[in-house]
């Protein structure tokens, strides 16, 4: 196949590249934030606050704490929750490094469990089978939005006296039996990189119920740095008096990335809306397509849809799977792969993590293609991608 053009040289499907993900940025959103950009605070001001009540108010929460980004969310949630070397928590390898190296980053171990081969979600069987004595907390991934068994990994967490850690990464606007995520879990982390649901630039948030944890997240973003009257050990000095009480990090957000959040906040059901109507037309024409696994949700879940994965059977088909994705991105398709499986990584087989601890997981891997997916994607661009899968995989049957 020819790496510039179409299958046997032909014409693409496409004249212009669709990507796989792509924010969706209007005149509303560039207007709150030139007027932040006038206004007398940059960072750590009024938006920071606004936009943290909002997204509580959203979900659910008592208490959201915004940060400079999704990785800082899992690193300020596995602090708060005491994670420490010697510790093990539990976690997926279907997700990107975050969920796992944010467990390092305290001096613990990732223990990887395996996945549900029809969700692709965590398997909550395989959490229990490798709960031990050193497992500290539990951090499952709300994969491509679809939301874990809530219930059951939080009954998991009280028979253990566990901390349950939620990834909600790619599923902010997600509903479990009829309720938002982001107020079950003991802590729940969103992300607001450009191409999640909605975008900050660059962003992420916790949100719990728990006061303590809230302090303690609170504390941990701004260099363990407080002048709260009530954390300080004394409280002789002047006004002028902080106290450094632990050793944090600087995973401050600012007020003209909450600015964008805000606005952007206020268009996320209409997102979601979208997102949902694209992923019953992919449902409706990839479903016919031999070959084709489409996604599978339980009913207790309400997707708001961050990524479209599907399986290809391979064994129907000439091709390796990366004979078919570069075809169809000859086809000027935007695919994608979400995830290598963590451990597959140099740096944790380094660590002594090797291939064969999650054989659903490393099987999906060998055959999932992720397909655009972004609300500004027309009807015609949803078209165009079918027509693309059904010409690739025509073209490599047996």
């Amino acid at each position: 196949m020819n790496k510039d053009l179409a299958i046997n040289g032909g014409k693409p499907i496409r004249n212009i590249f669709l990507p796989y993900g792509i924010q969706s940025i209007d005149d509303k959103d560039i207007e709150i934030v030139v007027d932040t950009l006038k206004s007398d605070y940059l960072t750590t001001g009024p938006k920071v606050r606004e936009f943290e009540k909002r997204i509580a108010e959203y979900v659910g929460a008592k208490y959201a704490v915004a940060v400079s980004n999704g990785t800082a969310a899992l690193h300020a949630a596995c602090y708060a929750a005491g994670i420490k070397e010697g510790d093990e928590v539990i976690t997926t390898p279907i997700t990107f490094a975050a969920s796992a190296n944010c467990i390092l980053y305290q001096g613990a171990t990732p223990v990887f469990a395996d996945i549900d081969p029809k969700t692709y979600n965590i398997d909550i069987k395989d959490i229990e089978r490798k709960i031990t004595d050193k497992t500290k907390a539990i951090i499952p991934v709300d994969y491509t939005g679809q939301v874990v068994d809530m219930d059951k990994i939080m009954d998991l967490a009280d028979k253990y006296n566990l901390t349950v850690i939620e990834d909600a990464a790619h599923a902010i606007g997600t509903e479990y039996k009829g309720n938002k995520v982001g107020s079950i879990a003991h802590m729940t982390e969103f992300s607001f990189h450009p191409v999640k649901h909605i975008t900050t630039g660059e962003g992420g948030v916790i949100t719990t119920n728990d006061e303590n944890l809230y302090k303690k997240l609170s504390l941990f973003r701004t260099h363990g740095i407080t002048r709260d009257n009530e954390l300080l050990l004394n409280t002789d000095e002047g006004s002028w008096y902080y106290e450094q009480l632990d050793l944090g990090y600087n995973y401050r957000i600012t007020d003209i990335q909450c600015a964008l959040g805000i606005s952007q906040l206020q268009k996320l059901d209409g997102f979601i809306t979208r997102r949902r109507k694209l992923v019953k037309k992919y449902n409706e024409c990839l479903s016919k397509i031999d070959g084709v696994i489409i996604p599978y949700e339980e009913e207790y879940s309400n997707s708001s849809w961050h990524l479209y994965v599907i399986q290809i059977e391979l064994e129907k088909f000439k091709g390796e799977r990366k004979e078919i994705f570069e075809a169809l991105k000859a086809e000027n398709i935007g695919v994608n792969v979400h995830y290598i499986p963590v451990y597959y990584q140099p740096y944790y087989k380094r660590l002594g993590y090797k291939k064969g601890l999650c054989p659903n997981a490393e099987k999906l891997y060998e055959r999932m293609i992720t397909l655009p997916l972004f609300p500004k994607m027309s009807d015609e661009d949803l078209q165009d991608v079918v027509d693309a899968v059904d010409k690739v995989l025509t073209y490599y049957r047996k």
